[in-house]
C-alpha cells in the first residue's frame, strides 16, 4: 500500500532541520513527477535511521546503488 502524501511529510520530519528541509522540498517539488522506482527509494530511504540519512544528504556517506538516483535528484535542488 502505498504511502500517503500526508504520511511521507510526517516521515520527512527527521529532527535536522537541514535534512527536513531537502526531503519535504523533494516530497513538494519532484515527488509527483518522479517514475515509481525512485518513489519506491525515496520510501525506502525515509525508512532509515537519521545518521544514515544525513550521512547521504550530506554528502559524507556513498549512498547504496538502490538510493544513489533519488540522493542525486534531492541533492540537485541545493546545487550540490
Amino acid at each position: 500500500m502505498a504511502a500517503s502524501h500526508g504520511q511521507l511529510r510526517w516521515q520527512c520530519r527527521r529532527g535536522m532541520r537541514e535534512l527536513d528541509e531537502l526531503l519535504c522540498r523533494y516530497l513538494d517539488c519532484d515527488y509527483g513527477s518522479s517514475a515509481a522506482a525512485e518513489k519506491a527509494a525515496f520510501q525506502g530511504l525515509l525508512q532509515l535511521p537519521d545518521p544514515d540519512v544525513a550521512g547521504y544528504l550530506l554528502q559524507q556517506r556513498t549512498p547504496p546503488p538502490e538510493l544513489a538516483i533519488v540522493i542525486q535528484r534531492i541533492l540537485k535542488r541545493t546545487g550540490s
